[in-house]
């Protein structure tokens, strides 16, 4: 099985793992892989519920606000942007010097938008899939990690061998999964727990 790194983004591009209530649910192979609807509850249920998109728009704007007040405590400046993508809310904060709010591989990121999750879930009582970005960290993560699936892609196209991944976070894995299912001849797969949890792309079957 050949063992394959993820190359890394600028410190200023970075991602993943900190936080308590709304996670991406991804606690099996098929968390990862679908479209990360689970979320789990701080006492750690499972939860599906059906959102309307004015309620995704009303997360995103209280998510926000919540933002724009971490951000005056910070002393940070950032325009913020609020919307709904691909069905679920979001929130972009671009600006200069963001760099520590994304934090290594992501760190501070998903911190932060696990907080704000929190923020939203408090005002609605909804556990929320809101997608927080910082200066555009996932956008350029996501191109980075096409380049890692596809590689994978072709060494097992190539060799016929699974290949290993290195260890990633919710976020990360369901990028290179997109990307694998995409491509005919191939499936990828999650093993291992958190913070150890991977990908391995193999033949498929």
């Amino acid at each position: 099985m050949t063992e394959t790194s993820i190359p890394r983004a600028e410190q200023s591009l970075d991602e993943e793992e900190t936080a308590t209530l709304a996670v991406d649910g991804d606690d099996t192979e098929a968390d990862d892989t679908e479209a990360d609807d689970d979320t789990d509850t701080a006492a750690g249920t499972r939860v599906k519920k059906a959102v309307g998109e004015g309620d995704l728009f009303r997360q995103s704007e209280i998510a926000a606000d919540y933002v724009e007040g971490l951000l005056d405590i910070l002393d940070y400046d950032g325009d913020i942007d609020e919307l709904v993508s691909a069905g679920r809310p979001m929130v972009e904060v671009v600006g200069e010097r963001l760099q520590n709010l994304v934090g290594q591989r992501g760190a501070t990121l998903e911190a932060l938008q696990e907080l704000t999750r929190l923020a939203v879930f408090r005002q609605t009582g909804t556990p929320s899939r809101l997608l927080l970005d910082v200066g555009g960290y996932r956008a350029n993560r996501r191109k980075e990690l096409a380049a890692v699936a596809k590689n994978a892609v072709e060494k097992v196209k190539e060799y016929g061998e699974p290949v290993r991944l290195e260890a990633m976070s919710a976020f990360e894995r369901k990028c290179v999964h997109d990307v694998v299912n995409a491509m005919s001849g191939v499936a990828s797969e999650s093993e291992g727990v958190e913070p150890n949890r991977r990908i391995v792309v193999r033949p498929a079957d």
